[in-house]
C-alpha cells in the first residue's frame, strides 16, 4: 500500500497522461495530469493476484457461474453500506456510463426530459442528449460551502415531460455527501412528479473520515418501484479500464424491463472485470480502500491549504471522491484567463467547469488521487501561476 510510488503512465495508452497535450496543450514531458477520474496508484495486491492467476492459467474463455461475483457484491454492500441486496437484483453493464445510458433507453422515450442537478458529471448530459432526450438542469445551491438541493425551485421547473432523475451520490464534481434528510426530500420529489430515480453511487467507497454515505436504497422503501441503483468497483480500486459496473434493481417490474433491454442488446460482461471485481470486494480489498481514503485525506489537506492561501481561490470542502472542485470567481479573472494560467503557466491538465453544466462556469476540477509529491508540486506551480494576486 505504498501510495507514494511515482509510476510513469506515459506511453501506456493512458488517456489521462497520453492525451493531455493534445486536448489541453499541457506538455507531456513535465505536465501534471489532474483531469480524468482515475488514480495513479496500483490496485490492491488481491486484484493483481487474481489477474496473475488468469495469466498463469493461460486460457481466456467465456465467464460462467457468477455466484461468487454476486456474493461478493452482496457481502460488500451489507458490510460496508448496511444495504441488503439480493443476487437476482444485479445486472452487470459495460461500466456505469453504459448502465446510465441503458436506463435512459429502457425507462424513457425520445423527446422525454431527464433531470440533472448541475453542475454534475459531464457524461450524464452527453448520453442523455445522444439518446434524443432533453436535459433539464436544476442548479444546485451553495449552503455553508457545500452543495444543496432547492426543491421549491425545482418543483416550479417541472412541466410534465420529465420522466427520470439522475442523482450523483456522493456528488461529482462537488464532493458533497448527501444527508439522509436531503435524500428523503429527493425521494419525495421523485414521487411527487412520478419520476424514475437513477442513483449513481460509484464514489460511495471514497468518503472522507467523519462522513457517512447513505445508499439511496436505504432511505425510503416506498420508492422501490421507481429506484435504480448503480455501483461499481472501478473508482475505488482504480480498475476503470475493466469497464464493469452494476445496475441493481429491487423492483420486479423495473427489473424485467431492464432484463429485456439487456437481452435485446446481447450484452455479456467482461470476464477480466468480473474476476477483478470479485477480488476487490473482500476483506483485503476493504483494508486497502481504508488505507487509500486516509492517504487521499492527506492529499486533500495539502491541496486545500495551498488553494486557500491564493487570494480569490476556494476549494469546496471535499467530503467524498478524490476530485477537488476549485472556485476561481473571486479572482476577478475571466474563465479563459484563469484556465490559461493553470494549463499553460502551471502546466496542469484539469477538467473545465462549464462542461459540468450550469453552475460550473467559474470552476476547475482537480484530481488529487496521485502521489503526494506530485500534489505538492502542483500546489507550488499554482502558487507561482497566481503570484500576482498575492
Amino acid at each position: 500500500m505504498n501510495f507514494d510510488d511515482i509510476i510513469d503512465r506515459r506511453g501506456t495508452h493512458c488517456v489521462k497522461w497520453d492525451m493531455m497535450e493534445q486536448l489541453y496543450g499541457v506538455p507531456a514531458e513535465d505536465g501534471i495530469a489532474m483531469w480524468v477520474a482515475d488514480m495513479d496508484f496500483r490496485p490492491p495486491e488481491i486484484i493483481q493476484n487474481a489477474l496473475r492467476d488468469l495469466l498463469d492459467h493461460g486460457i481466456y474463455g467465456y465467464f460462467g457461474d457468477d455466484s461468487a461475483y454476486r456474493a461478493a457484491i452482496r457481502w460488500w454492500m451489507a458490510n460496508r453500506h448496511g444495504w441488503q441486496v439480493e443476487s437476482d437484483w444485479i445486472f452487470t453493464t459495460h461500466g456505469l456510463v453504459n448502465g446510465m445510458a441503458m436506463c435512459v433507453e429502457t425507462y424513457t422515450d425520445p423527446g422525454d426530459a431527464v433531470v440533472l442537478f448541475t453542475p454534475v458529471y459531464h457524461a450524464f448530459a452527453k448520453v442523455i442528449r445522444a439518446n434524443n432526450r432533453v436535459v433539464v438542469e436544476c442548479p444546485l445551491v451553495q449552503v455553508d460551502g457545500r452543495y444543496a438541493m432547492d426543491f421549491d425551485v425545482y418543483d416550479a421547473r417541472m412541466v410534465g415531460t420529465e420522466k427520470m432523475i439522475v442523482l450523483c451520490s456522493p456528488h461529482n464534481p462537488g464532493g458533497t455527501v448527501w444527508t439522509r434528510a436531503e435524500l428523503q426530500s429527493l425521494a419525495d420529489f421523485a414521487r411527487r412528479h412520478d419520476l424514475i430515480l437513477v442513483s449513481d453511487e460509484i464514489h460511495h467507497d471514497l468518503v472522507m473520515p467523519g462522513q457517512v454515505h447513505v445508499p439511496m436504497a436505504t432511505v425510503d422503501p416506498s420508492i422501490k418501484d421507481r429506484l435504480i441503483m448503480m455501483t461499481a468497483t472501478t473508482k475505488a480500486f482504480n480498475i476503470a479500464g475493466s469497464h464493469v459496473g452494476n445496475v441493481i434493481i429491487a423492483d420486479p417490474v423495473l427489473r424485467a424491463k431492464f432484463a429485456a433491454r439487456m437481452a435485446g442488446l446481447g450484452l455479456s460482461p467482461n470476464a477480466f472485470g468480473l474476476f477483478m471485481a470479485t477480488a476487490a470486494y473482500s476483506p483485503e480489498g476493504a483494508a486497502w480502500v481504508d488505507a487509500l481514503v486516509g492517504y487521499l485525506d492527506g492529499n486533500r489537506q495539502v491541496f486545500d491549504t495551498a488553494i486557500s492561501a491564493i487570494p480569490g481561490l476556494r476549494s469546496m470542502p471535499l467530503q467524498a471522491t478524490y476530485l477537488a472542485w476549485v472556485d476561481f470567481e473571486n479572482t476577478g479573472l475571466p474563465c479563459a484567463d484563469f484556465t490559461r494560467r493553470v494549463e499553460q503557466d502551471a502546466r496542469i491538465a484539469v477538467n473545465h467547469g462549464p462542461t459540468f453544466g450550469s453552475g460550473g462556469e467559474c470552476f476547475l476540477r482537480f484530481n488529487i488521487a496521485t502521489p503526494r509529491a506530485r500534489v505538492e508540486s502542483a500546489c507550488a506551480r499554482l502558487t507561482r501561476a497566481f503570484s500576482d494576486l498575492q
